[in-house]
C-alpha cells in the first residue's frame, strides 16, 4: 500500500512510466526548433554572464575606483530594473516576446562591447561603466519578462516540465563553473577580454533569438501601456494563490540573500577561518542547485503549492546550521538541500505560473512577481549591518531562519495554496476558480503560449520562479 501511494505521489498527470521512458522524454523538448534556438542562446548568455560579474569588479579597480564606484555600478544595474520591470512586462506581452529578446541583447552587446573597447585603449572610466551598467539593467527589464513568457509559446504543454528543468539545469551547471572561468580570463587577458566575451555572447544569442519564428497570435485591441498596468495588477490581485506566493518571497529573499551573500562570507571569516572554507560552502550550494534541476527533470511532484512551500523552506537550514555554528560538514550539507530544494521548488513553480496564467498576461504577471521580492531587498541590505551589530552574526542568522520557516509555513494555512496541483493532476481540496486567470487543477488555462522563470540561483520560487 505505501509502495502504491508513492508512486501515485510521483506519477503526475499522465500514465506511469517507466525510468527509461523519462529520460527519453526528459530531452523530447530539443527537438522542437523553436526551444532548441531558446535553449542554446540562454545558454550562450549565460556563459557570459557568469564571468561578468568578476571582470567588472576589477575593471572598475584597475581604473582607479574603490568600493563606492563598484557600489554605483552594481546599483545601475539594479536600479532600472526596479523602475522599468512593469513596462517591461507590457511591452513582452504586446510585442512578439522573442523580438523582445532580440533587441535587448543587442542593446547589451553594443554597450558591453563599448566598454570593453574602452577598456582596452586604457580611456575608460568610472562614469562610463556606470552608464553601460545602466542600459544593461534597463535592457534586463525587457528581457526577463520576455523570457519567462516565452516557453509556454515554444514547448508544448506535456513537454514544458521537462524544459523548465532542462533551462534550470543548464544555467545552474553554468555558475558552477562561470566564476573561476571568469577569474582565469581576468588574470590571464585582463577585463577588457572577459567584458568582450560578455558582449559576444550577447550577440550570439540575439542571432540565435532572430531564427525563432514562431506563428502570430491573435489580434488584440491595442491599448495604452497605463491601461495594461492596471489589466495587469487585477490579474495579478486576483489570482490569490500568486499574490500570497509573492508576499512569500518578499520576506524570504531578502532575508536569504543578507544570510547567505552578506552575513555568510562574514562568517565563514569570523568562525571558518577564511574565504578557503567558505568557498566549500558556496559549492555545496550550487552542487545542490544543479542536482534539485536533475532531479525536477525527473520528478513531476502532484502537490505543486506544498512542494514550493518545502522548497523555500530549506533555504533556513544553512541559516539555521550557522547560528548553531554547526561543523563544516553539516553546513555544507545544509547548503547543498538548501540548493536542491530550491531548485526544485523554482522548476514546478514555473510550470504552475505558465499553466495558470493565460499567455498574453503571463509577462505582466511576472513583472509584477519579480518586483514584489526585488524591492525589499536593498531595504533588508541596509538593515542587516544594524542589526548584526545588535544582536551579533549568529542571531541574525538565528532570526533569520525563523523568519523563513514562518513564511514558509504560513502559506499553507491557506487551502488554496495547500491545493495547488497541475492539470491533470486531481487533489482532494477545490480550488476557487471564478478569479481571473485562475483554472482549476485539470481545467486548462485560456490562452496559449509563455516562460521559464528569470529567477536566478538565490532567489526562491514563490515570489515569480
Amino acid at each position: 500500500m505505501r509502495k502504491a501511494r508513492l508512486l501515485n505521489w510521483t506519477a503526475g498527470a499522465g500514465p506511469r512510466i517507466g525510468w527509461a521512458a523519462r529520460v527519453r522524454e526528459a530531452g523530447a523538448p530539443l527537438a522542437v526548433r523553436p526551444y532548441r534556438l531558446h535553449f542554446t542562446a540562454r545558454v550562450l548568455s549565460w556563459t557570459g554572464s557568469a564571468v561578468s560579474p568578476i571582470a567588472l569588479a576589477f575593471a572598475v579597480l584597475h581604473i582607479g575606483g574603490g568600493a563606492g564606484a563598484l557600489g554605483l555600478v552594481l546599483a545601475a544595474s539594479v536600479a532600472p530594473q526596479i523602475l522599468l520591470l512593469l513596462v517591461g512586462g507590457v511591452v513582452a506581452d504586446r510585442v512578439p516576446r522573442a523580438r523582445v529578446m532580440l533587441w535587448s541583447n543587442i542593446v547589451c552587446a553594443f554597450f558591453e562591447g563599448l566598454a570593453a573597447v574602452l577598456l582596452w585603449l586604457g580611456t575608460a572610466r568610472v562614469w562610463q561603466l556606470v552608464f553601460m551598467s545602466g542600459i544593461c539593467g534597463a535592457a534586463a527589464a525587457f528581457f526577463n519578462p520576455a523570457a519567462g513568457g516565452i516557453v509556454k509559446e515554444v514547448v508544448p504543454a506535456e513537454a514544458r516540465h521537462a524544459a523548465n528543468a532542462l533551462l534550470k539545469i543548464a544555467q545552474n551547471l553554468v555558475k558552477v563553473s562561470g566564476p573561476a572561468l571568469g577569474g582565469l580570463l581576468v588574470a590571464a587577458f585582463g577585463s577588457a577580454w572577459a567584458i568582450g566575451w560578455d558582449a559576444a555572447t550577447f550577440a550570439a544569442s540575439a542571432l540565435l533569438f532572430a531564427r525563432i519564428d514562431l506563428k502570430p497570435g491573435a489580434v488584440k485591441v491595442k491599448t495604452g501601456c497605463l491601461a495594461d498596468l492596471r489589466d495587469g495588477w487585477t490579474d495579478f490581485r486576483s489570482c490569490r494563490w500568486l499574490w500570497v506566493m509573492v508576499v512569500q518571497g518578499a520576506f524570504v529573499v531578502p532575508v536569504w540573500l543578507v544570510g547567505y551573500q552578506l552575513l555568510g562570507p562574514v562568517y565563514g571569516e569570523r568562525f571558518l577561518g577564511g574565504a578557503g572554507l567558505w568557498g566549500l560552502v558556496v559549492s555545496g550550494f550550487t552542487a545542490g542547485l544543479v542536482a534539485g534541476a536533475a532531479v525536477a527533470l525527473m520528478w513531476r511532484p502532484r502537490m505543486v503549492g506544498r512542494v514550493v512551500c518545502v522548497g523555500t523552506g530549506s533555504l533556513a537550514l544553512p541559516l539555521a546550521a550557522m547560528a548553531a555554528a554547526a561543523p563544516l560538514p553539516v553546513l555544507v550539507a545544509a547548503t547543498a538541500a538548501a540548493g536542491t530544494g530550491l531548485a526544485v521548488s523554482m522548476t514546478v513553480w514555473s510550470g504552475l505560473v505558465q499553466e495558470r496564467i493565460p499567455a498574453d498576461r503571463l509577462s505582466r504577471a511576472l513583472s509584477y512577481s519579480t518586483l514584489g521580492q526585488l524591492v525589499p531587498v536593498p531595504f533588508g541590505y541596509l538593515l542587516a549591518g544594524p542589526v548584526s551589530r545588535a544582536v551579533g552574526v549568529r542571531g541574525t542568522l538565528a532570526g533569520g531562519a525563523l523568519v523563513i520557516v514562518l513564511a514558509a509555513v504560513v502559506p499553507l494555512l491557506i487551502r488554496q495554496v495547500r491545493a495547488l496541483a497541475l492539470a491533470g493532476q486531481p487533489v482532494h481540496e477545490p480550488v476557487p476558480t471564478e478569479t481571473v486567470g485562475v483554472s482549476a487543477p485539470g481545467v486548462k488555462a485560456r490562452g496559449s503560449g509563455g516562460g521559464e522563470g528569470s529567477s536566478d540561483s538565490g532567489v526562491p520560487a514563490g515570489a515569480g520562479g
